[in-house]
């Protein structure tokens, strides 16, 4: 291609999605038309990780049709017929593996056992201990503690106040109403805090009374659910027809 066969462009900067024989990835940047080629190649070293020295450029059209090479280096980047879109396929010289950069495991790295970096003069460690932040933060993390803790007896309170075998109705945030009956009360080995067990009358639950392979209470598949106490409100609630057995 005859980069003077071109003219340049009015508009100075032009967006071209750029990709290469190293990875299968597409960065899509912003280019100043005014720079040169070898110039160009040298911002591409930053996005693909090939020497500027060991590539090749082809232009492809916005919708891939291939337009050329960018094989003048002197030459500048908006001579060529490079439109925003535009994509430029960078082949890698220089004698590197594809996929080679795409594999961080194989990436060499620096590690320091916990008892070396204690011994460090400066740190962010040693910065947060002194500033007294995040974990360190020993007024704030006992308002933390004090908090979880106040948020735990209520909750307790209310798991109190519902027995195993009891109707309710239940109001999760951003779901339908829905109603059932009380398997179980109590903490779990899921997650912390008080739970409540429950078999909906439709199958509008998720498992079996069973979590990550733990046992809790008894009912058919996606009948069951666990929802925090807060959620469920004990009466006299009859079973609901939701209309799920309409259709066969």
């Amino acid at each position: 291609m005859d980069a003077n066969s071109y003219r340049v462009e009015s508009l100075p900067v032009v967006n071209l999605r750029i990709g290469s024989s190293l990875t299968s990835f597409i960065s899509e940047k912003r280019f100043n038309r005014g720079i040169t080629v070898s110039e160009f190649k040298c911002k591409l070293e930053l996005i693909v990780g090939s020497p500027a020295s060991c590539m090749d450029l082809e232009l492809f059209s916005p919708d891939d049709k291939f337009l050329g090479l960018l094989d003048q280096d002197d030459a500048l980047l908006g001579s060529y017929p490079v439109d925003d879109r535009c994509r430029i396929h960078v082949t890698d010289k220089s004698g590197v593996k594809v996929g080679e950069y795409d594999d961080v495991s194989k990436v060499i790295k620096y590690e320091m056992s916990n008892e070396e970096y204690e011994k460090r003069p400066e740190s962010a460690r040693l910065f947060m201990k002194r500033s007294k932040l995040g974990l360190y933060n020993e007024e704030q993390r006992a308002k933390e503690e004090s908090e979880m803790q106040r948020r735990q007896q209520q909750e307790k309170a209310l798991a109190d106040d519902i027995l195993v075998g009891s109707r309710c109705e239940v109001l999760v945030s951003g779901q339908p109403t829905k109603r059932g009956t009380v398997m179980y009360v109590g903490q779990t080995e899921f997650k912390p805090g008080y739970w409540v067990g429950l078999k909906y009358d439709e199958p509008l639950g998720k498992h079996d009374g069973s979590v990550n392979g733990k046992k809790y209470f008894e009912c058919q598949y996606k009948y069951g659910a666990f929802v925090k106490p807060q959620s469920v409100t004990v009466g006299d609630y009859p079973e609901e027809d939701y209309g799920l057995n309409d259709e066969i």
